[in-house]
This record gives C-alpha cells, structure tokens and sequence, in this order.
C-alpha cells in the first residue's frame, strides 16, 4: 500500500518584516501628528515681524491672506485720515474765527450808530450769541399795559430803522413784559402784550421804512424772561422792553 504524500501548501500575503514595517511607519505617522498639534505659533512674535515689514512697505501692494491686528503706526491710510482731519479742523477754526470778526464788526457798526444819533441813553446795544441786540426801553415808546407807539418813539425807530436798512442781516423782534398780570379784552394776558408790541415795531419798519418783511421774525415772551427780579418799580421798568436782534448771518 503506497503512503500518500502531504502537500506542503504555500503562504500567501505580505511577508513578516513589512507588518513590522508598517507598524512602524505608523507610529511616526502619529508621532508627527502629535508633534503638529502640540505645536503653536507664538502670535507676539509674528505681529513685531509682521509690523516690522509693514512699516517698511513690503505689505502695501501685496495682498495677504493673514490679517494684520496691529498694522504700522503711519501707514498711507492713517496719512491721509490725519490730513483730512487736520485740514477739517482748521477750516471750521476759520469759520469760527470769520463769524467772530463779522459778529465783532457788527457790535462795533451798531455802537457806532447809536453813539453818532445820541440814541444810547435810551437804546442799548449787547453783543449775544445771536448776534447784536437792540433794547427799547418801553417808557419812550408805549403806556402801560398798551402796545400803541408813542410820538415820542417814532424818532427812535426811524434811526433804528435806518440802522437796519444798511445791514442785510436777518432781524428778530422779541416782546417782553414784567410779572404784573394783565387781562382785559384786547390782552388776555402777558403773552398777547408782548406780542403785539414787538407785532407793532416790526409793522412800523416795514410800512414806513420799506424794509423786506421777509427779513422779520416776532416773539412774545410776557415775562417768562426777565433781566432783573420783579420786585422793584424800577427793576419791572427795565423788564418791560422790546428787544431787535440783528441776526449773526
């Protein structure tokens, strides 16, 4: 009986040494990965070298994908922003400075006015932030309680309206009054007086001294803003005005 012969069967696969190969060139493979996650970049340094070559002009032209958090102190941009700022500041001080010597020329013209007719000792000028501003005392020009110019008044606003003839400036006619109360069929109270006399003075310059009424503006204050407290006769009297501000253009 013949024996029978065992086959020697072959082994398939990748041979032993490349399984410890691999094995191995995986565990470098995490190694670096490892390495690479640990790893960070140290941002301080980065921005001086970063500002270093923006100063410099090595970033103007080129584009970057790396933002800049702290670019260079006097860039191009920063340059002109400066410029224009300067430049609006200076022109809004020569504003200033041309609405204070036009303001200032203006006091002086009206002063002048006033002191060359005699017209000081009962018409006043101040210097406000309006613009200059005419007192009329209301003893020269009306009764109390009444809003009728008086025929010794009539004089006085001739002047001032000559006054305002020769300046192309806006005018505001504001009406004042003391605290005494007032309330009859005409002048319900405080408010109507001082309307209507500050109504009657702007009527009087336009109708006969032929200035544009387009250039008027009426208030009635009553006594909501006195000058002086009301508790003398002669503090009530200096209350008791008419005020024409010649208007800051």
């Amino acid at each position: 009986m013949k024996r029978r012969r065992i086959r020697k069967t072959k082994k398939t696969g990748a041979p032993l040494w490349m399984v410890t190969f691999s094995d191995m060139v995986t565990l470098i493979l995490v190694f670096f990965i490892l390495l690479f996650s640990m790893s960070q970049i140290n941002q301080d340094k980065f921005d001086l070298v970063s500002q270093s070559f923006q100063n410099r002009g090595v970033f103007d032209f080129s584009s970057s994908i790396v933002p800049l958090e702290n670019p260079g102190s006097h860039t191009d941009e920063d340059e002109e922003d400066d410029f224009l700022s300067q430049s609006q500041e200076e022109e809004e001080t020569g504003e200033s400075e041309a609405k204070e010597d036009e303001l200032s020329s203006l006091t002086e013209e009206v002063e002048r006015f006033l002191n060359e007719h005699n017209l000081s000792e009962y018409i006043s000028a101040n210097r406000t932030a309006q613009g200059v501003e005419l007192i009329l005392q209301d003893s020269i020009f009306f009764n109390l309680g009444e809003a009728e110019v008086l025929e010794e008044g009539f004089p006085f606003l001739d002047m001032v309206g000559k006054l305002i003839s020769g300046i192309d400036n806006e005018v505001k006619v504001e009406g004042h009054t003391d605290s005494r109360p007032i309330r009859n069929y005409r002048y319900p109270s405080n408010w109507e007086l001082s309307g209507a006399r500050a109504s009657v003075i702007v009527r009087y310059l336009v109708e006969e001294q032929g200035i544009d009424e387009a250039r008027f503006s009426i208030a009635g204050y009553g006594d909501t803003r006195p000058i002086e407290p009301n508790d003398t006769p002669d503090n009530m009297r200096k209350n008791r005005r008419v005020e024409i501000v010649i208007l800051e253009e």
